[in-house]
C-alpha cells in the first residue's frame, strides 16, 4: 500500500456521499419511501463498479483509479448501512413484502446490475 492510497479513497468518498444525499434526497418526493432511494443509488453504484472492474481487466486504468473512484467514490455512493436500516425500519412495520422486495431486489438488482457492468466494460 502507498501512502497516498489512504487519501486517494478520502478524495473519492467525500463527493461520493454528498451525492448519494442529493440523489436520495431529490428523488424522495417522487417515491413511496426514501429506502427505494437508497436502492436506485446502491444498484447504480453495482453496476459502476462492476463497469470499473471490467475496465481494469480490459484495459487496466490501474489500482490507484479503482481506490478513487471504486473505494472511495463508489463505496460512500453506495451505503450499505442505510440499506439494513432502512430494511430494519420496514420490517418494523411488518410490511413483509415490501420487506422481502427491498431485501431480494437489492441482491438480485445489484447482482444484475454488477454483471451487466462488467460485461460493458469487458468488451474490446
Amino acid at each position: 500500500m502507498a501512502s497516498s492510497d489512504p487519501l486517494l479513497v478520502a478524495l473519492g468518498a467525500v463527493p461520493g456521499a454528498w451525492l448519494r444525499f442529493r440523489v436520495v434526497n431529490h428523488f424522495e418526493p417522487m417515491l413511496p419511501r426514501k429506502h427505494w432511494g437508497t436502492f436506485g443509488v446502491n444498484v447504480i453504484a453495482c453496476f459502476a463498479l462492476g463497469l470499473l472492474v471490467g475496465l481494469e481487466r480490459s484495459c487496466g486504468p490501474g489500482q490507484r483509479v479503482l481506490l478513487l473512484l471504486g473505494t472511495g467514490f463508489l463505496g460512500s455512493f453506495s451505503t450499505f448501512s442505510t440499506f439494513i436500516a432502512e430494511l430494519r425500519a420496514v420490517l418494523a412495520t411488518r410490511h413483509w413484502r415490501e420487506a422481502s422486495l427491498l431485501a431480494g431486489g437489492s441482491v438480485a438488482g445489484g447482482l444484475v446490475a454488477m454483471a451487466a457492468g462488467l460485461a460493458l466494460g469487458e468488451q474490446p
